[in-house]
């Protein structure tokens, strides 16, 4: 009979220890096509989480609806830890302010893990254009109105609203191209001449400038970009309203544990300090950003929403 109770009792510790976190692999959500910022940054840590895990790493893209197919799906996910989100400034804190009546909202139905990257945007145009910097874009535009279509990765986005934000300072009557599947396939699109200027990531835009496929015109950074030094910024040309960033985070459903929650903030802060994903970011143009803990990245991440609701609006920017 003793035996019997001490293994009754020994039956839910030995259950405990089987289930400890995590012991099966973990997918990472991105809600946006391969080709841009988010799948760029998801796949370059996803070799180092999984490591830190103990667990493999799975890079699944949602994209769609700017971002907000794969918000939905994370959302609606088993809160376990076994679905991350990685969320980005359009995908989290501006599409509830030009998309109405969203089925999820981020900051009711997704817990903040931390940062993990600061992304500058870039202005970019076709090499066929006749301007190398935000004056002689100004200039071309005001004397061709309606001639210039600038590319976005849907109205939901960061570049949108960056772009908005210029033709609504500088007055300027330009066409809206939206595409779908995020900045990879609007790049594309201006490479390909479909479009003639648009903001894009540094790490979206990159390839393309390197590769002489896209002119440079400005950053919206507090500083030059190592990789585009005769870039100047944005405030540097005038605009200082136009300094932003598109910042990547993660995130898990609400209902996650705390213990599991601490444990993807402390792999996912780990893995940023790691010299070769510092190193393969820098690259791209993204830069290693961690918050201090899930609570502060929360915080930061309200914030960001509050502010970005307030520049939608005055931009008038709706869902197309």
């Amino acid at each position: 009979m003793r035996r019997f109770l001490l293994l009754v009792l020994f039956l839910p510790i030995v259950a405990i220890a089987q289930e400890k976190y995590p012991n099966r692999a973990i997918r990472i959500i991105v809600p946006f096509a391969p080709g841009g910022a988010s799948d760029f940054v998801a796949r370059i840590m996803q070799p180092r989480l999984g490591e830190l895990l103990g667990q493999p790493i799975v890079v699944e893209n949602k994209p769609g609806a700017s971002g907000n197919i794969g918000v939905d799906a994370a959302a609606k996910s088993a809160p376990d830890g076994y679905s991350v989100f990685l969320g980005n400034v359009g995908s989290i804190a501006i599409n509830p302010a030009v998309f109405h009546n969203l089925a999820v909202n981020p900051l009711r139905d997704l817990i903040a893990v931390t940062q993990v990257v600061d992304v500058p945007s870039m202005l970019i145009a076709h090499p066929s254009v006749p301007f190398n910097n935000v004056k002689e874009l100004v200039a071309y535009a005001k004397a061709n109105p309606g001639k210039l279509n600038y590319a976005s990765p849907g109205s939901g986005s960061l570049d949108r609203l960056e772009m908005e934000t210029l033709r609504r300072l500088a007055g300027l009557d330009m066409v809206h191209v939206p595409y779908k599947g995020g900045a990879g396939p609007a790049v594309a699109g201006l490479m390909g001449g479909e479009t003639q200027v648009m903001f894009a990531t540094a790490a979206s835009a990159m390839p393309a400038v390197k590769g002489g496929k896209a002119r440079p015109l400005g950053v919206t950074g507090t500083v030059r970009l190592e990789q585009v030094p005769n870039a100047e910024t944005m405030v540097e040309q005038g605009y200082p309203d136009l300094t932003a960033s598109s910042w990547q985070g993660l995130f898990v459903p609400v209902g996650t544990p705390k213990d599991v929650i601490e444990k993807l903030h402390a792999a996912g802060v780990q893995t940023m300090k790691t010299p070769d994903v510092i190193a393969r970011l820098a690259n791209g143009g993204a830069f290693p950003l961690t918050s201090a803990s899930p609570a502060a990245f929360a915080d930061y991440v309200a914030a960001e929403t509050r502010r970005w609701a307030k520049i939608a609006k005055e931009s008038n920017a709706t869902a197309d």
